[in-house]
């Protein structure tokens, strides 16, 4: 820059120095010019001709340009219009966008509206008015402005986005999976796109086209590893019931070790394939399904479909049965609590003490009612202490919640495991473990209820922090069979009488 700068100052001089050397020359030599123009004759030197020239050259210059300035004067005040408008349409959106941080959607409304008649329906005061009128709850105001956002290519997919969220809040699971299907033309690869398309698709019960999309989110990496490998085994468990239910054993029975592999923290899906296994008469095949699972997800299911496998009908086959399973996971309290209840069936009264002694120090608070009842019953039956019964008895009402199934995406508590929620409807949300304070279990049907999804969401539709989490971060889920839910206090029951 600096050299430009030397450079345009020596053409300067130059320039001058010419001027006045052309100057002094003509001074020097003035010359005579003659003009005989009709009879006019004029007379002059040729410097003062040349001014003449190069003032009248001045002078037709300026009249062409203020001529060329008259004919862009209306073009350059609607450009300046326009450019003040431009503004204020800015200044509108951006007043929009504080006042929707500031919680305040009928100010951000009435900005939206100055915003598009300053603006046009430009797509950011689209979005502005649609997020505005979905604070307010006028969701047809929102549908509108969402639907113009489709109409122009370039945010189909933000218009789309938008639909399927008023869909899903209004419950209408059928009309947003055609959206989320066109949405995926758009961008297949957008993970909250293939998640809300897989809980659209479990909710309608279209398992296999779950298999595709998830084997397309695996393709595009469009959902977090850990995550896709959970969710595929839950809708192979689901696709292995549909075989079972046609009659298709074999196939039934591939799929439900398939799911147990890959979701070994959900003891439902290692139930049901040891359950195919026991009904195929391979006992061996599901004893050893059933030792795998326990190392993950211990629980009492697994234990009563662990002796049906093993054939142990006399007491003290049964507990010799259990501690052979419990020593795959010795350190789980559900191994103290199985061997103790088996031990109890068998009148070894030291070998129940001694692991219900351990499953209480293992437990974080106080110990639970089956704990509770367990020691109960062993007072009573090991020296008929009344006494320390009745205490344990006591206990035992004011004992934390039995472990059930908890929602990690709206925490609703249920007594048996599926693949949907049965409060908020969201896939693969469910895992063992303690209830809110107070809550009690639900044991109704999946809800229609749809998971909402707002428009700048920070997660992902459907996808609670428990499914989000890696598998080996939750806590096991207990089993219960293909139509009867497996309650949450069952094992307060000695194994040897289920």
């Amino acid at each position: 820059m600096r050299i430009l700068r030397i450079l345009r100052t020596l053409l300067a001089l130059l320039l001058l120095a010419a001027a006045v050397t052309a100057g002094v020359f003509l001074a020097d030599h003035p010359g005579q010019v003659e003009i005989v123009w009709q009879g006019w004759v004029i007379g002059t030197s040729v410097g003062v001709l040349i001014a003449a020239a190069a003032l009248l050259a001045l002078v037709v210059a300026a009249l062409a340009l203020l001529l060329a300035g008259l004919r862009r004067a209306p073009r350059n005040l609607r450009r300046r219009r326009k450019s003040s408008r431009r503004r204020a349409g800015e200044a509108a959106l951006t007043d929009g966008l504080v006042a929707l941080a500031a919680a305040d959607a009928a100010a951000a409304r009435r900005h939206a509206e100055r915003a598009q008649a300053l603006l046009g329906a430009t797509p950011i005061a689209l979005l502005l008015a649609a997020e505005a009128a979905t604070r307010q709850g006028d969701n047809e105001a929102a549908r509108r402005a969402y639907a113009a956002l489709i109409e122009r290519r370039d945010t189909e997919f933000l218009g789309l986005r938008g639909l399927i969220g008023q869909a899903l809040r209004a419950g209408d699971d059928r009309g947003a999976l055609p959206l989320a299907e066109r949405a995926r033309s758009l961008r297949p690869d957008a993970p909250w796109l293939s998640d809300s398309l897989l809980l659209l698709q479990a909710r309608a019960g279209n398992w296999q086209g779950a298999r595709e999309t998830l084997a397309g989110a695996a393709r595009r990496r469009a959902l977090p590893a850990e995550v896709e490998r959970h969710h595929r085994g839950v809708v192979l468990y689901e696709l292995s019931r549909a075989a079972e239910r046609d009659g298709d054993a074999r196939r039934a029975s591939g799929l439900a070790a398939q799911a147990q592999t890959l979701a070994p923290d959900l003891a439902p899906l290692a139930c049901h394939a040891a359950r195919l296994l026991l009904g195929r008469g391979r006992k061996r095949a599901a004893a050893r399904a059933i030792e795998r699972a326990w190392r993950t997800a211990p629980h009492p299911e697994l234990a009563r479909l662990y002796l049906e496998a093993r054939g142990a009908a006399e007491p003290l086959a049964r507990a010799a049965s259990l501690q052979r399973l419990a020593a795959r996971n010795p350190d789980a309290t559900e191994s103290h609590l199985a061997i103790a209840e088996a031990a109890l069936a068998a009148l070894l009264w030291g070998e129940a003490r001694r692991h219900l002694t351990l499953a209480a120090e293992q437990s974080p608070a106080a110990p639970s009612r089956r704990l509770c009842l367990l020691m109960a019953r062993l007072e009573e039956s090991e020296a008929g202490n009344a006494q320390a019964a009745r205490e344990w008895l006591d206990r035992a009402i004011g004992a934390p919640p039995e472990p059930c199934y908890v929602c990690g995406r709206c925490g609703a508590a249920s007594t048996e495991w599926q693949p949907l929620c049965p409060a908020c409807g969201g896939f693969d949300t469910l895992a063992w473990g303690t209830p809110p304070d107070g809550q009690v279990a639900l044991g109704a049907p999946p809800a229609s209820g749809a998971a909402p999804l707002m428009l700048p969401a920070a997660d992902v539709p459907g996808v609670s922090a428990a499914a989000s989490r890696p598998p080996s971060t939750r806590l096991a889920p207990t089993a219960q069979s293909d139509n009867k839910p497996a309650q949450a206090g069952a094992g307060a029951a000695p194994i040897a009488q289920r």
